[in-house]
């Protein structure tokens, strides 16, 4: 049996009646998609996060399945109105700890940690502030840098937990790994580097960062990464007032991130040391579009059974011509959601998805257990497709109106492996800085 795609919503569930609301980046605080992982499930329960309308960083639990949420309120408050100071929760599975990293846009972070074995015990460990350590403003002695951005935590096939950031600004940012091994975080450095000449239709560029899609261990221990790339020098667009990101490109590495290497195995970069991947590095792009067509960074990418890398990507397409100064206009007038896989035959594939977004947000993906693919789009409408098909059934299979969603949502990227769920965290419209409802809704996939 395969399955075909479908998704029979069991519920929803309230976080928060008033979480903090302001729109920044044309984006939320609390539900900007490319956090990794603003919601988790592990040993039977799941964990969000979120800041209140005081501003309180906020952790909360429940029993998988359960519609109580228990909350704990950290010793932190948000320090300013950006959208992009998200919290993300890491599982280090050789202690049973819970880690979080928040409140970081090119400046510093600040993190905490519970009690050993708090996620391997869940029931007979309290769930009260006192689990989680003091907030510090490194990892446990460990600074890192004083212009951090964009954490994601990533658990290794062994155990161990690392920790994905960006070093820099946007358009001259560098990729950086750390890893916790249950005793100590150990800096493995920077990967990615910011130096090189990119040349465009427009003119050229000469500083740029790397945006993430991800970071994503198959089973058989290969860690995937699309990303796009994001040119410092506005005259590479047609427009001014255009965004800057170009090309879709892919790497992976098969030592827990020491070395990356491109789809076709050449070595482009080794971690901590001047050799990192960089824009005039051949080989990496698998999807090329020039910096005229409002391509989204940092969107969505997942790995399937067999391990092979399938991305989400946006863009305006060509057939509506270039885009102009505002690419939130453009994006939301004429752009398009499009699957990027690469197939068993090693062709990269890119699919157009028959929704339109309306939005300049980003849309997420997830794979169930037949390896069928789901597009969670901005208000939380949900479109599929079947791995029988070679992907080529797209559909929709749930609208989203009743939730009345703001637009990008988190995904909860665990669940579906624990209980064959989808689940993820929207928050309500609002107006202003009017607190709004934080909620988490679930669907049953194929059995």
């Amino acid at each position: 049996m395969t399955g075909r795609p479908s998704v029979v919503i069991q519920g929803t569930s309230q976080l928060d009646a008033r979480a903090v609301y302001f729109v920044s980046y044309d984006g939320l605080v609390n539900n900007n998609s490319f956090q990794k992982n603003g919601l988790l499930t592990h040993g039977g329960h799941q964990y969000a996060v979120w800041y209140t309308a005081t501003r309180h960083a906020v952790v909360a639990r429940r029993v998988l399945g359960g519609s109580a949420w228990s909350t704990v309120t950290l010793a932190h408050t948000l320090k300013s109105d950006d959208s992009h100071n998200v919290i993300s929760m890491g599982v280090s599975r050789t202690d049973g700890r819970l880690h979080l990293v928040m409140d970081a846009h090119s400046d510093g972070f600040f993190y905490v940690k519970s009690v050993a074995g708090l996620l391997d015990h869940p029931a007979s460990t309290s769930w009260t502030p006192s689990v989680f350590g003091a907030v510090r403003t490194t990892l446990d002695g460990l600074a890192l840098t004083s212009r951090f951005t964009y954490p994601q935590f990533v658990p290794t096939p062994e155990g161990r937990l690392q920790l994905s950031y960006r070093v820099g600004i946007s358009g001259d940012g560098r990729n950086a790994l750390t890893e916790y091994d249950g005793s100590a975080w150990t800096a493995l450095g920077e990967w990615s580097g910011s130096t090189g000449t990119y040349t465009g239709a427009h003119g050229s560029s000469d500083a740029r960062n790397m945006y993430l899609h991800g970071l994503d261990y198959d089973a058989a221990g290969r860690l995937h990464a699309f990303f796009t790339w994001r040119e410092q020098n506005a005259a590479v667009t047609g427009a001014d007032g255009g965004i800057t990101n170009h090309d879709t490109g892919y790497v992976h590495s098969t030592d827990r991130g020491r070395t990356w290497r491109t789809d076709a195995g050449a070595l482009v970069g080794t971690t901590g040391t001047p050799d990192t991947v960089t824009v005039t590095d051949p080989g990496l792009v698998v999807d090329s579009i020039g910096p005229d067509h409002a391509l989204m960074n940092q969107e969505s990418q997942a790995v399937d059974s067999t391990g092979l890398p399938h991305a989400i990507i946006s863009h305006v397409p060509a057939r509506f011509g270039p885009c102009g100064a505002d690419y939130v206009a453009d994006r939301t007038a004429n752009g398009r959601a499009f699957h990027l896989r690469k197939d068993s035959s090693g062709t990269w594939r890119k699919t157009e998805i028959p929704v339109v977004p309306s939005s300049s947000q980003r849309t997420r993906l997830v794979l169930d257990r037949y390896d069928n693919a789901y597009a969670i789009f901005p208000y939380g409408r949900i479109a599929g497709a079947s791995k029988s098909s070679g992907y080529t059934d797209w559909a929709p299979l749930y609208y989203g109106s009743d939730l009345n969603a703001f637009g990008e949502v988190v995904i909860d990227e665990t669940r579906v492996a624990a209980d064959n769920v989808l689940s993820f965290m929207y928050q309500e419209k609002s107006v202003g800085t009017t607190p709004s409802a934080l909620h988490v809704v679930d669907f049953a996939l194929p059995a």
